[in-house]
């Protein structure tokens, strides 16, 4: 696909499908093809918001290039220690690049989300934490980062979906859900540090948001609970 037809295809989702945003989904290893398709696009018409949606393992120099082209920023905020970021996500730099770059995001679009009239996102950065089982993830030094270095304003998603999988489950501290002590353990910390913009999972997302590809009809349509 040339860069004109990915701008036709945005300005398809935008006026014949009715998308509200565009969003580009793990997009670090193309950002500058990227620009170039959205610059292309917005003489054609294309005036949804565009979203960046990425683990936050970017460079600052390559989120630069995005400055004024990405008008919300979807990221992750992982680990709070190297040691296990290079043993479960083979990154050694991660906790240092992940900041690095959710500080650039900041600096472009600020720590408000900007809704319009019927509650959609137009603006802004959200950073998503995912909660490990066995403190994994850092959860108190990620989130007190935030409110530190970022701002105490900003939106954040606390998910609580983790399922293992695959590998995972050969992992001795992966190998299981998060327990409900862990779950209530970060809710305790996102209160105690002012955080109150955003959404926080239900305990039950693990098994919510776990595909099923072995059922007939769509793998991410939800169980039927009889009443």
């Amino acid at each position: 696909m040339d860069f004109h037809t990915l701008a036709e295809r945005m300005i398809c989702l935008q006026d014949e499908l009715g998308c509200h945003n565009i969003s580009f989904i793990s997009p670090s290893h193309f950002v500058s093809q990227l620009v170039r398709a959205v610059l292309e696009a917005v003489p054609m018409g294309l005036r949804v918001p565009i979203v960046y949606n990425t683990n936050a393992y970017d460079s600052v120099a390559s989120l630069q290039s995005l400055d004024g082209i990405v008008d919300i920023y979807l990221a992750d905020l992982r680990y709070a220690s190297d040691v296990w970021a290079a043993k479960f996500s083979h990154t050694s730099d991660y906790v240092m690049r992940a900041r690095q770059a959710i500080l650039e995001m900041y600096r472009q679009v600020g720590d408000e989300l900007v809704l319009d009239g019927w509650g959609l996102a137009q603006r802004g950065l959200i950073i998503r934490h995912l909660i490990l089982p066995n403190r994994l993830a850092g959860s108190y030094d990620s989130l007190s980062w935030l409110v530190h270095e970022i701002s105490p304003e900003i939106t954040v998603s606390i998910m609580s979906q983790y399922c293992p999988t695959h590998l995972a489950t050969q992992i001795p501290q992966l190998c299981r859900k998060i327990s409900v002590s862990e779950y209530s353990e970060v809710l305790e910390l996102v209160d105690k540090l002012g955080l109150e913009n955003g959404w926080i999972q239900g305990t039950d997302a693990a098994e919510n948001y776990l595909p099923h590809f072995e059922r007939d009809g769509h793998p991410f349509q939800p169980e039927k609970v009889e009443v």
